[in-house]
């Protein structure tokens, strides 16, 4: 996953994705594509720009799908379980980065001896850090086995299990509102009361609530090209030309 994410950029990124490849290999796609489709709530609108880290709630897919399969304790359990897991793996993000400065002097050092094959290894060095940040600790995690988790799971206080399925189904309105806080939601108020309204008093389906706002994205996006129509010819009255035969405008 992490590889990819540095590299060719297939899955990264997209807890969604990365639920999914879980799922596939639990034997659980449902489960695989919830969490990763909640915990891909939580990092819309939010880029890892300027080497900074962020939760990485791709490692927390993953195991969040996993133990939800394992203990059988539920998809809300699971979710509350990933984050956290998520914001350890920011630590270990950091750790990463800071190692692989070692390799950032070597790199200089090979550019000023002229030596572009050792630029090149030096590169490819830097992956295994990234990759080990994320390959051990989910190994561990996982190498207890099923006896293991369930016994912790059968240990863990019912308050604990009980804030972590409350938690869980918090994240996707956090997630929501995070995102709301990066889009023009003052300007289009009205759409989002709609959507509401119909998802919530209606019981129209995601699938439904979706096809009406591209429907309303489109009624507003032919609007806004009449409007802008209408200024151009505005305008072009209020300055007196016309169009002449060969298609250019005269006084």
């Amino acid at each position: 996953m992490i590889i990819d994410q540095i590299t060719v950029g297939i899955l990264c990124n997209y807890p969604l994705l990365i639920g999914l490849v879980a799922g596939i290999v639990m034997g659980d796609i449902k489960t695989g594509l919830v969490v990763g489709a909640t915990l891909q709530l939580m990092v819309l609108g939010v880029g890892t720009y300027g080497g900074a880290s962020m939760p990485d709630f791709m490692t927390g897919a993953i195991i969040g799908t996993a133990y939800a399969v394992i203990s059988g304790k539920g998809i809300d359990f699971a979710i509350g379980l990933a984050v956290p897991v998520g914001l350890l793996m920011v630590q270990l993000d950091v750790l990463a980065r800071f190692t692989n400065t070692f390799f950032l002097h070597r790199v200089d050092q090979r550019i000023k001896d002229n030596d572009i094959n050792g630029v090149a290894r030096n590169v490819v060095y830097g992956v295994f850090p990234w990759g080990i940040s994320r390959a051990l600790p989910v190994f561990l995690m996982l190498l207890v086995g099923n006896n293991v988790i369930q016994q912790v799971v059968k240990a863990l206080p019912t308050w604990l299990s009980t804030g972590l399925s409350a938690a869980g189904g918090i994240l996707p309105v956090v997630g929501i509102a995070i995102l709301l806080r990066f889009l023009p939601t003052k300007r289009f108020i009205s759409y989002l009361i709609i959507g509401f309204f119909a998802a919530a008093y209606l019981k129209v389906p995601m699938l439904g609530v979706a096809l009406l706002g591209l429907a309303m994205a489109i009624i507003f996006y032919k609007q806004s090209g009449n409007n802008n129509q209408s200024d151009d010819e505005d305008n072009q009255s209020n300055t007196g030309g016309h169009e002449n035969a060969s298609g250019e405008y005269e006084d």
